[in-house]
């Protein structure tokens, strides 16, 4: 699936740039997973004051480095 597919069907409910709550029900993971994969460096993000802001596309970059995750949401 490429990145503007993904965009239009998976991600398109969800604004540009989410916070860790939007990543951690979209990925369904628990929001303390969300955190690892933020401090890990898997997920590109920025850090506003004392939160986190992922842009959709660093989270389709993750999403397409993990195929099997895709699969699952197709």
């Amino acid at each position: 699936m490429s990145q503007k597919q993904l965009y239009k069907t998976m991600l398109k409910d969800y604004p540009d740039v989410l916070d860790i709550n939007d990543m951690s029900r979209l990925l369904e993971v628990s929001v303390k997973t969300a955190y690892k994969l933020l401090k890990n460096g898997d997920i590109g993000h920025m850090k506003v004051g004392r939160e986190y802001r992922i842009p959709k596309i660093h989270l389709i970059r993750y999403l397409l480095s993990c195929g099997s995750a895709i699969k699952q949401h197709t």
